[in-house]
């Protein structure tokens, strides 16, 4: 539990004196890849905010007497996105005054490693409200397992896919999509009418394609401006040579 107490502060580790490796790599491409993915649409439409910190396979410690759990992502909100020029080492939970993740993200690519039993309780502990649980590998259980926090401390199962979370202002579910030029079933944000986030790479895609299109429209209508008047033109020679002045004629 922690405490506020001065004295006790003071002999709190600091985030440089806390181990930050755990010295265990990471499962798989698509385990690292998934994260960056979320945390990459989150660079992009929060972009303008400074509130919000995404963590990828980093050491979060709750308390001084604990190890650090490290989800393979997590999103905490009213905290400074950039600590300091040389970045976190580890999310320390009192050197963020308090705050705890709202949402972490376990993505499980071989065999379980506790993400749906010790995690699972672990998360709920710490007062984490929203839990995803994503196995690509799973075929006779569902890949993709949501969990939210109730009133009581337990994690409830939500139906949802892609599942509103409104305390963050966001939603999240699987979509086939291509990221970094591979296509497959990948995590994304959604908003509240259930709209997937773009990444920045496909907004910049649409974009492109927008101005494309309004460019040949632009192209189109100069096209048919130059035909009209060349038919107009057309017109009045073959009235002159009837005799015929076409200005009279307007």
């Amino acid at each position: 539990m922690l405490t506020s107490d001065s004295q006790t502060q003071k002999r709190l580790p600091t985030m440089e004196e806390l181990p930050y490796q755990d010295g265990k790599p990471v499962d798989s491409e698509i385990q690292d890849l998934i994260a960056h993915l979320l945390k990459s649409i989150l660079a992009y439409i929060w972009a303008n905010r400074n509130d919000w910190f995404f963590g990828i396979d980093m050491g979060w410690y709750y308390s001084p007497d604990e190890k650090a759990i490290a989800p393979d992502g997590f999103l905490c909100l009213g905290v400074e996105r950039v600590k300091h020029e040389n970045l976190r080492l580890s999310y320390v939970t009192w050197e963020e005054n308090g705050v705890i993740p709202s949402f972490a993200l376990e993505v499980v690519s071989k065999t379980p490693g506790g993400e749906y039993k010790h995690k699972k309780r672990k998360y709920a502990q710490y007062g984490v409200l929203y839990y995803v649980i994503y196995a690509p590998l799973r075929i006779r259980k569902p890949k993709l397992t949501f969990y939210r926090l109730n009133g009581e401390g337990k994690y409830e199962l939500q139906e949802d896919n892609p599942m509103w979370m409104p305390e963050i202002g966001l939603g999240i579910g699987t979509e086939v999509g291509t990221f970094q030029g591979i296509t497959r079933e990948w995590l994304y944000w959604y908003d509240e009418q259930g709209n997937r986030y773009l990444t920045s790479e496909e907004a910049r895609q649409e974009a492109e394609f927008e101005l494309q299109q309004e460019r040949q429209g632009r192209l189109e209508a100069e096209v048919q401006r130059q035909q009209a008047e060349q038919r107009a033109e057309n017109l009045a020679t073959r009235l002159r040579e009837l005799g015929i002045d076409p200005d009279q004629l307007n």
